[in-house]
């Protein structure tokens, strides 16, 4: 199976691969413009060299003619001094045929044979310059032009054919493209050895941050308390480079998971203790209920009945009533937490705290009641049953908690946009222990306050759970003497709550 390339060496490739295509593309084109200028150099040469060649036979052709001696390329030579290394002559004179010799680099003259002076016309072709390779030669390019002279002891013009070699171009460019590709090669070296470094230096955050999140991988993380306490390190984690975002995020997502495992944790441990509280309960009742159902079954079959039996009924009626408000409540809790429970209607706050210390005030004769209210009604869009619920619970858990006569005030009040409700006892105080946990199912302040009932320990869990399902909020503050719960409700009308829910909206 083919093994995937790294991030690493995929830049790695890419940056060296266009670096050497871009290297190549200069090398190729500073060659193509030193050769080209190299040339037109050796041209000008060439064309310099061949007016003194030019004019060097037709010096040597006029005493050939006098003589009627043939002209050729060696008689012009005579008169070269020094001649140049690699200097090629060759002439095409009437009578005389064609010659040519070409000069060594130690100053002598060699012959051109019939071959090369073939060779030399064909390359030519007519044209007046021409490069051609002697083979016999070594292999030496030259660089050819061609001129005429025309003397009057000839009938025809004299074609004067001069060269130098190009081995000078050829030595000179295959130097460059040595040096430039040595050059290439040592920079490429270094680039890669570059590009590796701050490439493995970049990419220490993303290695900071896979080894993160390996070793949060292999923690247990589906039961029992967990804590996430690996996190990216801070120089690895700089939200001011691209790399370095990424560790910041994985830190900010673990955050985030660490505090989801610790509240999924706390939520097993609330379900835990609910599930005790319920058990515990319902275990009261069921016991009582069980006892006094054995004792009514054996005075039964004993056939004594001395008003026990229905003493044991009458118990056995109030723990099923017990127990029967206890499943209510809870099941009223479920139902709210699904939303399911709220009937809303436009609702009079001011009513409902009238009527709630009307029907408190049977309950506590030995409490002090006062109401305080505004001339105008506060009115809110509610579930009346459940708002009624609210202030009967708020005034149950005053009215059990506090010893008799503690005043215990009912206010209601439009603060703003919020309808508020308030109430304020002057009994003994919450103890700061468990005001935290004071709306939590099951609680109970009994450290602070002496239960004089029995409950559930749900009243103020019910309250909570309406008062959020009106988006409203409700909190205590509590000192000896000065207790007050406050219940805030965002005010809105029916209206309101019709343009809110339309699809328009």
């Amino acid at each position: 199976m083919h093994r995937p390339l790294t991030l690493q060496a995929r830049l790695m490739t890419a940056v060296i691969g266009f670096v050497s295509l871009i290297l190549i593309i200069v090398a190729v084109i500073t060659s193509a413009t030193l050769g080209t200028a190299l040339e037109g150099q050796l041209a000008e040469q060439v064309r310099s060299l061949s007016l003194r060649t030019t004019s060097l036979v037709t010096k040597a052709s006029i005493p050939a003619a006098v003589r009627n001696a043939p002209l050729t390329a060696q008689i012009a030579m005579e008169n070269v001094a020094p001649p140049a290394s690699g200097l090629l002559l060759a002439i095409a004179a009437p009578g005389s045929g064609a010659s040519g010799v070409v000069v060594s680099g130690t100053g002598e003259l060699r012959d051109l044979t019939a071959r090369e002076l073939a060779d030399i016309d064909d390359a030519l072709a007519g044209r007046s310059t021409g490069t051609i390779t002697l083979d016999g030669r070594g292999s030496t390019s030259y660089q050819l032009v061609v001129t005429q002279t025309s003397v009057t002891e000839f009938s025809d013009n004299i074609n004067v054919v001069t060269g130098l070699p190009r081995d000078a171009i050829q030595s000179t460019l295959a130097q460059l493209l040595t040096v430039i590709t040595l050059a290439t090669l040592g920079g490429l070296i270094l680039l890669a050895l570059t590009t590796m470094v701050t490439i493995r230096y970049s990419l220490r955050p993303l290695r900071a941050v896979a080894g993160t999140a390996t070793r949060v991988a292999n923690q247990p993380l589906d039961r029992g308390e967990v804590e996430i306490t690996e996190r990216v390190p801070a120089s690895e984690a700089d939200p001011r480079t691209e790399t370095g975002i990424v560790g910041a995020s994985l830190n900010k997502l673990l955050d985030h998971v660490n505090d989801s495992l610790a509240a999924r944790q706390r939520n097993e441990e609330l379900m835990r203790k609910f599930v005790a509280d319920a058990s515990h309960e319902l275990r009261t009742p069921l016991a009582s209920i069980r006892g006094y159902s054995e004792l009514s079954l054996r005075a039964l079959r004993q056939g004594v009945d001395a008003g026990g039996t229905e003493t044991a009924l009458e118990r056995i009626q109030a723990q099923s009533l017990r127990m029967t408000r206890l499943v209510e409540d809870l099941l009223l809790l479920a139902r709210l937490d699904e939303g399911q429970e709220l009937v809303h209607s436009t609702v009079d706050l001011t009513q409902l705290a009238l009527e709630g210390v009307s029907d408190a005030r049977p309950t506590g004769p030995d409490h002090v009641w006062h109401i305080d209210v505004p001339d105008e009604p506060v009115t809110m869009l509610g579930d009346a049953g459940r708002l009624h619920q609210v202030i009967a619970n708020l005034l149950a858990n005053a009215r059990t908690h506090t010893p008799p006569g503690t005043e215990i005030t009912l206010g209601v009040a439009k603060e703003g946009t919020e309808a508020v409700i308030r109430v304020h006892d002057d009994g003994p105080g919450i103890d700061p222990d468990v005001r935290d946990e004071l709306f939590a199912r099951f609680a109970r302040g009994d450290s602070s306050r002496a239960r004089q009932t029995g409950g559930t320990g749900l009243g103020l869990a019910i309250v909570k759970a309406i008062v959020e399902g009106h988006r409203g909020t409700i909190s205590v503050e509590s000192e000896p003497g000065d207790t007050t719960f406050t219940v805030r409700f965002p005010i809105t009308t029916a209206s309101e709550s019709a343009v809110a829910g339309s699809p328009s909206a």
